[in-house]
C-alpha cells in the first residue's frame, strides 16, 4: 500500500504524441515523473531534420525539470533506471520491448496503457487495425505489464466510439485523452491497493503487427472501395497509402491522403505524387491529362 505522506516516485516510458498527451495530463493532475525514458531523436521530413520525440519536446518546453534519457538499449541503462528507486513505472507507446528485469524493478509494478479493449488487438498497431476492420467501438486498457506482449492483468478499461469521421490522427488523440483520464481516475485506488487486477481471457486474444510501406499499396481498379477508404483513414500519415497509374507511357506513383465514400463509391480528394507536394486529386488528374 502506498503512503500519501510522501510523493509518488515514478518513471514514464513513452515517445510519440499519444504518450505526450498522457504525460501532459498526468503532470497537470499532480503526477510528475522523476525520469522520462523515450526514443532517440530521429531525422524527419524531406530535409531529414533531427527531431526529438514528442514527449521530450513537451518536457523540455514545459520547464518541468525532468531528467530525460534516450537509450538505444534499455539494458545498458538499467542501473540508471534502478537508481531512481521508483515506486511505479508507467508505459505508453514506448515501442521497445522492456526487459523483465526492468519491468520488475518498481515495488508497485509497471503499468501499461494500451489503446484497445484487451485482449483484443494486442501489439503494435491497435488503432490502425480497429479502423481497417471497420470497428464501431474500441477503447483503452490500463494493465500491469509482464514479460509477454500486452498480456498482463487489467486494472481498468474504457470504451471509445469509432465514427464515420474517425481517422488515425483523430482517434489516436481521443484514445490518448481517454487513456490519461482513465489512468488518473484509477491511480489513487491502485496506490491504495484497492483494485484487483483481472486476468485477460487468452481465448479471445487477437494480435497486430507494425504496418510497413507495402501494406499501404492499393489497386484502384480491383480493390474494394470500402477497404481502400478504411486504409486511407488508418494508415495516414504513416506508413501511408499509395497506388500507381500509367500516364504518358510512365508509371506514376502517388499517395492517397484523403477521400470520401459515397454510396459505396470512393472519391479521392487529396493525393501526393512522388517527390511532389500534396494537391487536390482533380488538379493531379489535370496535370497528367487524365481528366478527360
Amino acid at each position: 500500500m502506498f503512503s500519501y505522506f510522501r510523493k509518488l516516485k515514478f518513471v514514464f516510458f513513452g515517445s510519440p504524441e499519444f504518450a505526450a498527451i498522457i504525460l501532459n495530463k498526468l503532470v497537470k493532475a499532480g503526477y510528475k515523473p522523476e525520469l522520462l525514458v523515450c526514443g532517440p531523436d530521429e531525422p524527419l521530413g524531406r530535409k531529414k531534420i533531427l527531431t526529438p520525440p514528442a514527449t521530450k519536446q513537451l518536457a523540455t518546453t514545459s520547464g518541468w525539470q525532468i531528467k530525460i534519457i534516450q537509450p538505444e538499449n534499455l539494458k545498458m541503462t538499467a542501473e540508471e533506471i534502478k537508481n531512481i528507486n521508483a515506486d511505479l513505472f508507467i508505459v505508453a507507446a514506448y515501442a521497445k520491448i522492456i526487459p523483465k528485469e526492468i519491468i520488475e524493478l518498481p515495488r508497485l509494478g509497471t503499468i501499461g496503457v494500451h489503446p484497445s479493449l484487451l485482449p483484443y488487438y494486442r501489439g503494435a498497431s491497435p488503432i490502425q487495425n480497429a479502423l481497417i476492420n471497420g470497428e464501431k467501438e474500441t477503447g483503452t486498457s490500463i494493465f500491469l505489464i509482464d514479460e509477454k506482449v500486452d498480456h498482463g492483468p487489467v486494472l481498468a478499461k474504457n470504451k471509445q466510439l469509432v465514427t464515420e469521421d474517425s481517422n488515425y490522427t483523430t482517434l489516436s488523440q481521443e484514445l490518448a485523452e481517454l487513456s490519461a483520464d482513465t489512468l488518473i481516475k484509477i491511480l489513487p485506488d491502485f496506490l491504495a491497493g484497492q483494485i484487483k487486477p483481472e486476468p485477460q481471457d487468452e481465448n479471445k486474444a487477437t494480435y497486430t503487427k507494425k504496418f510497413i510501406t507495402e501494406d499501404g499499396k492499393v489497386n484502384l481498379d480491383s480493390d474494394s472501395p470500402e477497404i481502400i477508404f478504411r486504409k486511407i483513414k488508418a494508415l495516414n500519415p504513416s506508413p501511408g497509402v499509395f497506388t500507381t497509374i500509367k500516364a504518358n507511357k510512365k508509371e506514376i506513383r502517388f499517395k492517397l491522403l484523403d477521400a470520401v465514400l459515397n454510396n459505396g463509391k470512393l472519391e479521392l480528394l487529396r493525393v501526393q505524387p512522388e517527390n511532389k507536394n500534396p494537391m487536390p486529386y482533380k488538379e493531379f488528374l489535370r496535370g497528367y491529362h487524365l481528366d478527360t
